[in-house]
């Protein structure tokens, strides 16, 4: 627990400093009036909550290069593209094409280092709804010879009604083909990540945070779960609650909340998953066969109101997470970077963060810092002063790291050494 205190209080000064700083350089307001405290204070959005600050304007991104000196490592960011809309994920064809979805629907491809302006052909119906979309792509881990790609949609049920839709369709180079959904439910929508493990097998996450969030401890629903699925979107016979009543044999893990990462562990092996607390509590978990993640029951952070969302952070019969956030940075997508020309970085951890302690404008990419063990020994906050939702970071197969801006305007950034 004092670990835990201490890391609230390094990131809560974080975020007053933050915040100062660009109060100072935009010329932002004095505090509120005292009628206005009284009403935040008094929960003057509506429900109990304390209304959100205002947030702090996103400056249009710059031209760059932008040039940081970081603590093992000096590096170049360049913006490797714009254009884009809301982009969310990125996967890269063996060709060195990349494939890229943006939340409000489309499916792009950059094809020698520039964005084709035409979205792809045959992505299924998308509804996009607040933070639904388009999500996540991947490619099938024999895609060589079959062409399969993959993609996790905000799927079109009813007039009201959405499910999440896992699709797949077969690359003909310039569209999608024969595309068909393999996995439906109605248990679940809004965002979803999906990546195949070393088994072969695919593994795809659910939303946790509908209504009060029991949906992520009911084993008869797929809210708030990974599925772990055949390539063909069947139930494997192995997996840990297939063939037992009570339980959804899809199944895999039990208790996330809202996953915005997944990806197979480079060194390791492991499935590593991020997710969103509510106001803190953001985490990184390894995945285990029938674990369960806590969600809602165990939480190192506090609801939306204030109070802690749980009496303990940790309890017998739930896993703890390898790294959290209090409070929250929006935890988004992530990668461990196993390159070489970010040598000072090697398995290093960068994750995107969405904002800061509930406060729009202060997007940014941490770095997490481990020791031979896989335990964390120290954090870095970078591209601070871009102010960028980050949805994603995705290492490249030229050993440079790739991230994506969660934004209208949206764009791709690429890190590389600076000398």
């Amino acid at each position: 627990m004092k670990t835990i205190i201490r890391c609230a209080v390094a990131a809560a000064l974080c975020i007053a400093a933050l915040a100062a700083t660009a109060q100072q350089q935009q010329g932002a307001p004095a505090a509120a009036a005292p009628q206005q405290q009284q009403q935040r204070a008094a929960g003057g959005g509506g429900g109990g909550i304390p209304r959100p600050p205002n947030g702090i304007q996103v400056p249009p991104l710059g031209a760059g290069p932008f040039i940081y000196k970081t603590a093992e490592q000096e590096i170049r960011v360049v913006v490797y593209t714009r254009g884009l809309t809301r982009p969310w994920s990125a996967v890269w064809l063996p060709c060195g094409e990349m494939l890229v979805t943006e939340r409000t629907g489309a499916l792009r491809i950059m094809r020698n280092g520039a964005l084709d302006p035409q979205p792809i052909a045959g992505v299924p119906e998308v509804r996009v709804q607040g933070l639904s979309g388009l999500f996540d792509v991947a490619l099938h881990p024999q895609f060589a010879t079959n062409k399969f790609v993959y993609l996790t949609y905000n799927k079109p049920i009813a007039e009201r009604q959405n499910g999440l839709g896992v699709a797949r369709g077969v690359w003909d180079g310039k569209a999608l083909t024969n595309v068909k959904d393999i996995f439906v439910t109605t248990d679940a929508s809004s965002v979803s990540r999906l990546v195949f493990g070393r088994d072969g097998k695919l593994y795809v996450s659910t939303f946790g945070n509908a209504g009060d969030g029991s949906g992520a401890q009911n084993p008869m629903s797929h809210a708030g779960k990974v599925l772990r699925l055949n390539d063909d979107g069947s139930v494997p016979e192995d997996n840990p609650f297939s063939g037992k009543d009570g339980y959804k044999p899809e199944i895999y893990t039990i208790g996330h909340r809202s996953t915005l990462g997944l990806i197979v562990h480079p060194v390791t092996g492991e499935l590593w998953e991020s997710e969103n607390g509510p106001n803190g509590g953001d985490e990184v978990n390894i995945l285990k066969a029938g674990a369960n993640y806590g969600w809602p029951l165990v939480s190192t952070g506090r609801s939306y109101p204030g109070p802690w969302q749980s009496k303990g952070f940790s309890r017998e019969g739930f896993e703890d997470p390898v790294v959290y956030w209090v409070p929250s940075i929006a935890a988004s997508g992530f990668t461990i970077y196993t390159g070489d020309k970010l040598a000072g970085w090697k398995n290093n951890l960068l994750i995107g963060g969405m904002r800061m302690g509930e406060i729009p404008g202060t997007g940014h990419l941490e770095r997490v810092v481990f020791n031979a063990n896989w335990d964390e020994i120290r954090r870095e906050m970078l591209l601070v002063h871009l102010r960028q939702r980050i949805p994603d970071v995705r290492e490249g197969p030229d050993g440079l790291l790739y991230v994506l801006t969660d934004e209208d305007k949206g764009a791709i950034l690429r890190i590389e050494p600076a000398n």
